[in-house]
């Protein structure tokens, strides 16, 4: 459409109210990551406490397969996670990035009491690894449409130029989330005895999560719309999130699958693994392991909003690029090192220089996927292909690795690690960079741009000169 040609007017309801824009977006920030906290502390105490409960469910043979068991179920979440991706990112389009939120985060709720009522394999057989499953499967159908409304809620609430400060905040959430997650198993680890928490204590962090998310149900309710959305409001409904114009996207969500794998097996690696791999393969104790992984989850959380901050300057590419050479080749010799120590310092040591790389990928995807993509489509092109490359590649991450040292060559894995983030790598090199990208027609008239402008990445490398 021309810039110039005849628009039919909008409803004076679709544009945000006027008010303080930092204000606004101050609160649009602390809402989104208070829930996006809450939800993946939910998601992230499963893998947390699996040492603890695998034996509930999961009876009999070596601590290894009782964990393979375990991760296979953690593994299991991440199939929902499309199907999520789709349904709750196409309601995220149609319907507001708010009423996603508040659905997702209800749909969690649900799912933590489910795990923390779950009968045992002594009082109800292979009842119980059927509730696990069951909650397991409605947090991945969660989290697949959280990741989307909050990856885009954040990025689309933020200032142009702090696009990358903004959407950082969805990892400092997360990570955040995972803390409080280690921080309970930390106190529980202090207050009850090992065989309390194996008999009952692990049900403690999901009643938690449950209740936190009916508290955050409440603030996502308060929430205002952004302004991309509200722009796009008075189109009709069936005009965005569909998968027919999501295939009109279909180079931008290869894309979003291709930058995704090695971030996600990276992060999946030094988050949710790394705990297990310092005690099974490092002999470490299990509360100095737990230690390790909270105070280098702590440094890498604060990290997020220092490297967003700077791709808002330098650009979105330089980050991932650094993320995906020090990946492939540090993994090796960072993973080797850690299987060796069996002291506090030098596996923290270690675990930060891993996490320090991956963070060029965690803080800034948020917004390289949300600047891919036109409003109408955003969410749903955000969710279901990065769900998809998570469903294949993050979910699977702990379960190879425990594949690997199940058949005795646990350094393979450490190889399929760099391999994927080789593979993420040749991408961030080819691809444009997508700072300069416009996410609503308010932030196209302020740049001097056309008035319905073409939001793709590659539309933004046409305006930066594909730099």
């Amino acid at each position: 459409m021309s810039p110039n040609a005849a628009t039919p007017p909008r409803p004076a309801e679709a544009v945000p109210p006027p008010g303080d824009g930092r204000a606004r977006r101050r609160l649009a920030l602390v809402g989104g990551s208070l829930g996006n906290l809450v939800e993946w502390y939910d998601w992230f105490v499963y893998a947390s406490f699996a040492v603890y409960f695998a034996e509930s469910f999961f009876p009999g043979g070596n601590p290894t397969t009782r964990l393979m068991n375990t991760a296979g179920i953690f593994a299991v979440g991440f199939l929902m996670r499309p199907v999520g991706g789709w349904v709750l990112g196409r309601a995220a389009d149609r319907h507001g990035r708010k009423s996603a939120l508040t659905l997702t985060v209800t749909m969690m709720s649900v799912a933590a009491l489910l795990i923390a009522v779950a009968p045992t394999h002594t009082r109800a057989g292979w009842l119980g690894a059927l509730v696990l499953l069951v909650a397991r499967l409605l947090q991945g159908l969660s989290i697949g449409g959280e990741y989307a409304a909050s990856a885009t809620y954040l990025t689309e609430a933020s200032a142009r130029d702090r696009r990358g400060l903004g959407s950082s905040f969805q990892y400092v959430s997360m990570t955040c989330g995972q803390l409080l997650g280690l921080a309970v198993l930390i106190v529980l680890q202090h207050v009850l005895t090992e065989r309390q928490l194996t008999d009952w204590g692990w049900r403690i962090p999901f009643v938690l999560g449950a209740v936190l998310a009916v508290v955050v149900l409440w603030i996502r309710r308060s929430l205002e719309e952004t302004e991309a959305f509200a722009e796009e409001a008075a189109e009709p409904a069936d005009a965005r999130g569909s998968l027919t114009l999501l295939w009109e996207h279909r180079r931008q969500a290869l894309l979003v699958m291709a930058l995704t794998l090695g971030g996600t097996v990276a992060y999946y690696t030094y988050t949710t693994y790394l705990t297990k791999y310092l005690i099974g393969s490092a002999g470490m104790a299990r509360t100095t392991a737990t230690l390790v992984s909270f105070t280098a989850l702590a440094v890498f959380a604060l990290l997020q909003p220092l490297a967003g901050a700077l791709s808002d300057r330098v650009g979105r590419r330089p980050l991932l690029i650094t993320f995906a050479v020090g990946c492939t080749l540090c993994t090796y010799p960072v993973m080797t090192a850690l299987g060796s120590v069996t002291t506090y310092w030098p596996a923290l040591g270690l675990s930060l220089i891993a996490l320090t790389v991956v963070t060029g990928y965690t803080s800034i995807n948020a917004a390289v996927k949300a600047e891919l993509f036109p409003t109408r489509v955003r969410a749903l092109g955000v969710a279901l292909p990065y769900a998809l490359a998570n469903a294949l590649f993050g979910g699977t991450a702990e379960y190879v690795a425990l594949w690997f040292k199940d058949a005795g060559h646990e350094s393979a894995f450490f190889w399929y690690v760099s391999a994927c983030a080789l593979v993420s790598l040749v991408v961030y090199v080819l691809m444009p960079d997508t700072r300069a990208t416009a996410l609503s027609r308010a932030e196209a008239r302020a740049g001097g741009e056309p008035a319905e402008p073409d939001t793709t990445a590659e539309a933004a490398a046409e305006r930066t000169g594909g730099q």
